[in-house]
């Protein structure tokens, strides 16, 4: 078992656990050592607790749920790690870090536990009040490098402010269409090389008179840069109405690159206020196109450059969009 936390290419961690003999007593082996680390409580620990989710993605995880171990970042900046299944659901230890001068600790009232199926403790979730020991050790926190088969498609919104009349459509969108997306979509069937395409939905809003955004859809003709904006907004409008109305010009569509380490394309959508004037349904047919529209862009840049079978992939999301209209 040592060897599994010395290999530190993926390529050579893949040959070395499917070289093995009795692959199904591995992975039990494989298993039982998560759970020991699944329970972390340091540095060391989390990152051993990485490289045994890297070996599982890589022999299977049997009847056990797969989990996905991710160092994020917290809102103020600390680091943030914690496991995920298929769904974006947390299981186990969920832990904010601070910053020592030697090194990182957990974070006591920052700790969460998620009950788990294959908890053989059966130990109920418990928020915050997970009990922590300062422990500072030196070294980074370490997250997969590879993933495990999920739903690929992710719709968040930046801020939560909206218009009023568009909250009933961002609602449905995360409770009912990103739900049918997480339980009905095919990733096993796609390809291993996309992790996630991440859409995220800028909406404008106006809260009060000193806190609102209006977006401006640019032109798309015009290939605008972020440098351009503000210049190109001055010859639509004086600067006078720009700063009694909000304006913001932005392109309606930006598509990052594919990430190779991360698995992970970047995307934002841009929604003007006249979108959030129209009707429920209208809103709804509105960013579903979109949807597709960025999804078509995508397939079309990264054809022929992926093992990833995108025809299929939208298929199965068109099936699932079009449920949704209904």
């Amino acid at each position: 078992m040592g060897l599994i936390y010395e290999i530190e290419s993926l390529a050579e961690l893949r040959a070395y656990l499917l070289s093995a003999e009795d692959s199904e007593a591995l992975r039990e082996e494989l298993f039982d050592e998560f759970l020991k680390y699944a329970d972390y409580k340091n540095v060391s620990d989390w990152n051993k607790a990485v490289r045994l989710c890297e070996a599982l993605a890589i022999i299977g995880w049997g009847g056990h749920e797969p989990l996905e171990a991710v160092r994020g970042t917290y809102f103020n900046g600390n680091p943030e790690t914690f496991f995920l299944n298929r769904y974006s659901e947390t299981r186990f230890v969920d832990a904010i870090w601070s910053k020592r001068v030697s090194g990182y600790t957990m974070e006591a009232g920052h700790t969460n536990f998620f009950a788990s199926s294959d908890d053989q403790l059966h130990r109920p979730t418990v928020l915050q009040s997970y009990p922590v020991t300062e422990y500072v050790m030196e070294g980074c926190l370490a997250s997969q490098r590879n993933w495990i088969a999920k739903n690929p498609i992710r719709i968040i919104r930046g801020l939560d402010n909206c218009y009023p009349s568009s909250r009933p459509v961002i609602d449905s969108v995360e409770n009912v269409l990103q739900k049918a997306l997480d339980q009905h979509m095919r990733p096993e069937l796609y390809g291993e090389e996309i992790n996630r395409i991440v859409i995220t939905c800028s909406y404008s809003f106006y809260d009060n008179a000193h806190c609102k955004t209006n977006y401006v859809i640019a032109d798309e003709s015009l290939r605008l840069r972020p440098k351009d904006f503000y210049p190109k907004l001055l010859t639509m409008y004086s600067s006078e109405e720009i700063e009694r109305e909000g304006y913001y010009l932005r392109n309606r569509f930006s598509i990052g690159p594919f990430r190779r380490d991360t698995g992970n394309i970047y995307v934002t959508i841009v929604l003007e206020r006249e979108f959030s004037m129209m009707d429920y349904q209208e809103q709804r047919e509105m960013l579903a196109t979109y949807f597709r529209t960025v999804l078509e862009r995508i397939a079309a840049r990264q054809k022929g450059k992926l093992a990833y079978d995108f025809a299929l992939m939208m298929s199965d999301f068109n099936r699932l969009l079009d449920k949704w209209l209904e």
